[in-house]
C-alpha cells in the first residue's frame, strides 16, 4: 500500500503541474520524478490520480504535521479547481468517459469468464472509486450517470458482502456508506447473468 509520504509527493508535484495538463489536450501527463525508495513507480498525472492521492491522504494521516500537511495540499487543490473550473471540467469529463468505457469492459469480462475475472476484481475497483471521486464535475452527462447506475445495479446482485478490500489502514477515508463496492469480492463461479449491465 502506498504510505501517506508517497501520496504527499505526488499530490505536491501534480500541484505544479496541473495547470499546464489542464490547458492541454493530453489525457496523461508526465510528473518525472522518483517515488520514496521501496515504493511503486508514481502514475502519470490525472485529476483522478491526483483525487485518489489526496482522499488517501485524508486516510492516512497520522499526527498534527500530516494533518497540516494533508490541509495545505488539500486547499490548494481546492483553489485550482476554483481557478480553472471550466478547465478542469473539461478534463474531468473526458476522465470520466474513459474510466467508465475501462468499467464497463471489466465488469463484461467477468461476466463472460468470472472463474477468470473475480481475482482482479480489487485492482479493478479502483476505476469505479475515480468515477466517485469524479462525480461532482461530471454532473452533467446524464447518459454517463444512468450507465453507471445500470452497471452499479448489476454489480449489487453479485458482489458478496464482506470486509474491506483494500489496505484496512484507508478504511475509515472509504466509508461503506460511500465506497460499498470496496466491501465485498465478486464469485467466481461461472453461469453469472448480465441482468442489469448498461451500456
Amino acid at each position: 500500500m502506498p504510505t501517506f509520504e508517497y501520496d504527499r509527493r505526488y499530490v505536491e508535484r501534480g500541484l505544479e503541474l496541473v495547470q499546464d495538463y489542464l490547458l492541454s489536450e493530453a489525457a496523461y501527463w508526465p510528473v518525472d520524478f522518483q517515488p520514496p525508495i521501496g515504493e511503486p513507480p508514481y502514475p502519470l498525472l490525472t485529476l483522478e490520480s491526483l483525487l485518489l492521492s489526496m482522499h488517501r491522504m485524508l486516510a492516512l494521516q497520522g499526527n498534527l504535521l500530516e494533518e497540516v500537511q494533508t490541509t495545505k495540499l488539500s486547499l490548494a487543490l481546492d483553489a485550482i479547481h476554483d481557478r480553472w473550473r471550466v478547465a478542469w471540467e473539461k478534463k474531468a469529463i473526458r476522465a470520466c468517459q474513459a474510466r467508465f468505457r475501462m468499467w464497463c469492459t471489466y465488469l463484461e469480462e467477468f461476466i463472460e469468464h468470472p472463474e477468470a475475472h473475480a481475482d482482479r476484481y480489487v485492482y479493478e475497483v479502483r476505476l469505479r472509486v475515480f468515477l466517485a471521486l469524479l462525480e461532482e464535475d461530471c454532473v452533467k452527462i446524464e447518459s454517463l450517470k444512468e450507465s453507471l447506475s445500470g452497471l452499479d445495479t448489476y454489480l449489487r446482485t453479485v458482489l458478496i458482502p464482506g470486509k474491506f478490500i483494500w489496505a484496512d489502514e484507508l478504511q475509515k477515508g472509504f466509508p461503506v456508506e460511500n465506497f460499498w463496492y470496496l466491501y465485498g469480492t465478486l464469485p467466481n463461479s461461472p453461469g453469472i447473468s448480465s441482468i442489469g449491465l448498461g451500456n
